[in-house]
């Protein structure tokens, strides 16, 4: 790891999040593991760089630590909302509705 730099933290533990999560098909949620896992595994300087996950601010959304909010793809079909919190990644919400992410 380079200096100052550190692995992104996953805090899944939003009930918005997990309504969504637990309610998927394997398929689906096969994919959003897979990809969970690939953050997790990035560290902080190189993540908004990430191309695959198609980061992209939605400025509207007040999050508790006054963090830009973001819509990150988890799949061909699913984008989350999320905010950086310290090294944790916070993950508000999935949607499976590409575009129910940006009206949150």
């Amino acid at each position: 790891m380079a200096a100052g730099s550190s692995r992104v933290k996953l805090d899944l533990n939003s009930p918005e999040f997990q309504e969504v999560f637990f309610g998927l098909e394997l398929s689906e949620l096969k994919q959003i593991v897979g990809s969970l896992r690939r953050l997790r595994e990035l560290d902080w300087n190189p993540v908004y760089r990430c191309t695959g996950f198609k980061w992209e601010a939605i400025r509207h959304i007040r999050t508790p630590n006054g963090a830009t909010a973001y819509s990150l793809r988890l799949s061909e079909k699913i984008r989350a909302i999320a905010y950086r919190d310290g090294d944790f990644l916070r993950i508000i919400s999935l949607h499976p509705d590409h575009d129910s992410a940006y009206r949150r």
